[in-house]
């Protein structure tokens, strides 16, 4: 795609730049299965020597203890979509929304991200979705090809099921959009993620101002629309799914039936199970559970569903992403590593385990040959506080 915005001198690229050479040393360097004293080398953007010691090479950066753990690989985030739409019908303009989002989610250590995008437009009713996804995606892979971004971005396609232009919203995306996942989210009321209707109601009052008798109506058309266009959806979604290379995940399955539905349709992981059946049976099926990282920092669901912490006590928890708040996503893998008593693994839920779930295999671990995507952290008590996050080698925070 040719680009509308300038490309960025060399020396300012991000995205599509690699550093020369980089050398983090005396750190504590988490890999994929303990925790060692020692150094990593990084150059032309690529992890070429970890070794063991104290020592500080001439022109390494000291870390002074500190910790070095892969780039954090986020899989699902509405935190574009909250620059784009600061306030209800406030469309804000894109480009300076897409970096800050791009440089707020840098300097939260994400390094990879998935950014989600409404596909599945509803024209009527009063709690209305127009179609942005496609101008969105141009705009942001624009931005991307103009070396304007800190980090890697790919998309994300939430294909929502009661809508009204689904598969004509799909049918714009092709293969060389960089369409990493494509997820099933079908917001039936009184099913999945929304079985409690008051929670549906504050969700959808608070965030579109509606009216009980509003309300009432869009519970309505929703209903309207999963029995006139459901089945289609769902099916027609799988397809674009794979006719995309993109991975396939559910959304908030919550029983056992759901479990086996996503296990066809061969969804690779699941996006928030809202029930400890749900999780064992991704677990039967072999598809990964994914939890969100403020659901496991509050200790609770905000939709009144299965708390992430009980998962993962179960050992029922894969990956985690941080959904609405970016900066949770590091804070969720110490905390794990609390609960587990295991930091490798704790991290491994937001570095390598995502990146496996969507076969990038260049990132998601300290490993020569991997993509230099490096933060360097310290604890502020029982929270991590980032020291420098770095890009390929390029430091973007």
């Amino acid at each position: 795609m040719n680009s509308p915005f300038p490309a960025l001198p060399v020396t300012q690229a991000y995205d599509s730049d690699v550093s020369s050479d980089l050398c983090l040393a005396n750190a504590q360097l988490v890999l994929p299965d303990q925790v060692i004293k020692g150094t990593v080398t990084i150059e032309n953007g690529t992890i070429c020597d970890i070794r063991e010691g104290d020592q500080v090479p001439t022109g390494a950066i000291d870390c002074a203890n500190d910790y070095v753990i892969p780039g954090l690989v986020e899989l699902h985030t509405d935190n574009l979509e909250r620059h784009i739409e600061p306030r209800p019908e406030v469309d804000w303009p894109h480009l300076p929304a897409l970096i800050a989002h791009d440089a707020e989610l840098a300097s939260t250590g994400i390094t990879t991200v998935f950014d989600a995008l409404r596909v599945g437009s509803i024209h009527s009713g009063k709690a209305r979705y127009s179609d942005y996804a496609r101008k969105i995606a141009d705009e942001l892979l624009s931005a991307r090809g103009a070396g304007i971004f800190k980090i890697s971005h790919f998309l994300h396609l939430r294909a929502e099921i009661c809508s009204e232009t689904l598969l004509e919203e799909l049918a714009a995306f092709g293969p060389k959009d960089r369409v990493g996942i494509v997820s099933l989210m079908d917001h039936t009321p009184g099913e999945r993620q929304f079985r409690d209707l008051t929670a549906l109601k504050t969700y959808v009052t608070k965030k579109r101002g509606l009216t009980d008798v509003e309300f009432k109506d869009h519970v309505e058309n929703l209903l309207a629309l999963q029995k006139r266009f459901g089945s289609e959806h769902k099916s027609g979604a799988v397809a674009h799914g794979d006719r995309l290379g993109a991975v396939l995940a559910s959304h908030d399955d919550t029983t056992a039936d759901h479990v086996a539905t996503s296990a066809t349709n061969g969804v690779g992981f699941a996006e928030f199970p809202t029930t400890i059946e749900a999780a064992q049976a991704c677990r039967a099926h072999g598809i990964a559970v994914m939890m969100g990282a403020p659901n496991l920092i509050r200790g609770e669901s905000h939709s009144g569903n299965v708390a992430a912490q009980d998962l993962a006590q179960a050992d029922l928890l894969d990956i985690v992403s941080s959904d609405y708040v970016p900066s949770a996503l590091l804070l969720s893998a110490f905390r794990l590593a609390e609960i587990w008593n295991d930091l490798p693994r704790g991290i491994s839920t937001v570095t390598s385990n995502p990146a496996h779930a969507v076969q990038l295999v260049d990132r998601g671990a300290l490993k020569k040959g991997l993509r230099g995507d490096v933060l360097r952290a310290c604890k502020l008590g029982n929270i991590p506080l980032l020291r420098g996050v770095w890009s390929q080698g390029n430091k973007v925070s």
